[in-house]
């Protein structure tokens, strides 16, 4: 059975996990992101090395990891009873970053709509992930240069998933206004999804 699925999109820093989280607390939905699995692995075992060695230089992890990381840990949430595949809905954060990753993911996922974050301006976007990597300890968005190879990334591998997914399935929001507005918006967009 394949996981009715929401696909949470946008440039690092635009609000997808912060709404991703949000959406999740709500009965019948849950959160997963591919982010925070990775930042969960023991720094010490290969793939904990791995994720720190491609994050550090604002790479994204190879697919097959990636992949392997993700339905593994979705499998094993669904076994323990935190996600219904029956009855919840997957939102998906951080995944897929790739066409070579939404590919694969078609056999597990069934994509009911991308809610795209979109933002028109990349520099607003620097400022809000050095509040956040304050905040938070997030050294992964520290470093300047770092982020904008997080961005030269993005616009080369994951923004080409707009035209893989087609305009019926993509719904774009405004990720640079307030989070409840943004908020306001996606729950719009869900509710009128069937």
């Amino acid at each position: 059975m394949k996981y009715r699925t929401l696909v949470l999109f946008g440039a690092p820093g635009s609000g997808k996990g912060t709404q991703g989280k949000v959406l999740g607390a709500i009965p019948n939905m849950f959160h997963f992101s591919s982010g925070d699995a990775f930042r969960s692995l023991d720094p010490n075992s290969d793939l904990g090395k791995t994720f720190k060695e491609y994050s550090t230089k604002g790479l994204l992890v190879p697919d097959e990891l990636t992949i392997r990381l993700c339905v593994d840990h979705i499998g094993k949430v669904a076994k323990s009873g935190k996600f219904n595949p029956a009855t919840d809905t997957l939102i998906l954060d951080g995944i897929p970053r790739s066409l070579t990753q939404a590919k694969a993911l078609q056999e597990t996922v069934d994509v009911k709509a991308v809610l795209n974050l979109g933002c028109s301006n990349f520099e607003d976007l620097v400022q809000r992930m050095k509040k956040r990597a304050i905040k938070e300890g997030r050294t992964d968005d520290a470093d300047e240069n770092v982020i904008r190879e997080r961005f030269q990334t993005y616009e080369r591998q994951t923004k080409p998933l707009i035209d893989f997914y087609g305009a019926s399935l993509v719904k774009t929001v405004d990720g640079l206004q307030t989070p409840i507005k943004v908020l306001q918006d996606l729950l719009d967009i869900i509710s009128k999804l069937k």
